[in-house]
């Protein structure tokens, strides 16, 4: 039996802002979370999209997230402001950040704005491109619970705080990265567990904190660049720990509330976003930037490939690959995700 069927987007988009509104939801609330879950199952990142409903539905009806949040921005600067989400879905908190800061960048060229007391917010890269679609460079990123260790380190200490950035590329694609600063996401764990495979060298540790590549023996994450060069990983995590954590008001990752535990289910998150949008106009101007993306981009596509045959690819171009083939063919949907789905 097939256990992945396929969607048009369009009736997944429907059946998880249905479910959301369900679960009481506001509007525009259940609007931008589906957008931003689209975003990662369209583009192939599906650890981040349709499957996550299941997750938000239950904090939802928990308490965990406060379903009718009061979400608050308060400007604190000619470029900068701050944004408290209220507890509620984090995904309308990182889109209202990033707009607020293109309406900072419009006028001083730079905006910066923070978040806090929001929750997880799925795929980071959904929110730079609504920079990247006004013309605007996008960068944004996000602490969270502690699920990766230091370099060296015994326990969980950062949490996998991804950073994502989006460029505007006239008349294409923007340029796109989008990374978690651990080895692997734990969802990459338990589809090895699923599997019955190891674990690549240097991606997650046991109990103990010993590097381990059994999968069911491992307990959390390794940073970026593993055994190594590991303390570059946990560096950038504590970048993404300083800028969305301790300038912003929210938990630091170390004493973050999890959502693992099921006790955790009832308790609100104070989770931390940094959100910046950069005008090319007020710096190169827009035609001359247009101009070195362009070349840039030329330049980097028509360089040769290790083995000949396989192109070497933009950040993002990946991506858009799959958007196209999956705009085709439909998005993948597991059994677990289709039953609460209802499909």
């Amino acid at each position: 039996m097939t256990t992945v069927q396929y969607y048009p987007e369009s009736v997944l988009s429907q059946q998880v802002k249905t479910l959301l509104l369900q679960a009481g939801a506001q509007e525009k609330d259940a609007e931008a979370t589906t957008c931003a879950l689209l975003h990662a199952s369209r583009i192939g990142v599906d650890s981040h999209g349709v499957r996550l409903i299941g997750h938000y539905l239950r904090l939802l009806g928990t308490g965990g997230i406060n379903p009718r949040p009061s979400t608050t921005f308060k400007r604190t600067g000619p470029a900068t402001g701050q944004l408290n989400a209220d507890g509620g879905l984090a995904h309308p908190a990182a889109y209202r950040a990033m707009n607020e800061a293109i309406l900072l960048a419009r006028e001083a060229g730079i905006g910066a704005v923070g978040v806090h007391h929001s929750s997880h917010f799925g795929a980071a890269g959904a929110y730079v491109l609504e920079a990247a679609r006004q013309g605007m460079i996008g960068l944004i990123m996000s602490n969270s619970d502690a699920t990766v260790s230091l370099f060296g380190g015994a326990k969980p200490f950062h949490g996998t705080n991804p950073i994502a950035m989006a460029a505007p590329v006239k008349n294409s694609d923007p340029w796109l990265m989008d990374i978690a600063t651990s080895s692997i996401p734990f969802n990459r764990v338990k589809l090895y567990r699923s599997l019955g495979l190891p674990l690549p060298v240097g991606v997650a540790a046991d109990s103990s904190g010993l590097s381990t590549q059994d999968a069911m023996a491992a307990s959390f994450l390794q940073p970026l660049g593993g055994e190594g060069f590991g303390f570059k990983g946990a560096a950038l995590a504590g970048l993404v720990t300083v800028l969305a954590g301790a300038l912003t008001g929210a938990e630091l990752d170390p004493v973050m509330t999890g959502t693992d535990e099921e006790q955790n289910f009832l308790k609100r998150q104070n989770v931390g976003h940094f959100a910046i949008a950069i005008d090319p106009e007020k710096f190169i101007g827009s035609v001359a930037y247009d101009l070195a993306m362009r070349k840039y981009l030329d330049l980097l596509r028509n360089s040769p490939s290790a083995d000949g045959q396989h192109p070497v690819m933009a950040p993002g171009d990946r991506e858009w690959q799959e958007a196209r083939r999956r705009a085709v063919n439909g998005i993948p949907v597991d059994a677990e995700t289709r039953r609460i789905l209802g499909l």
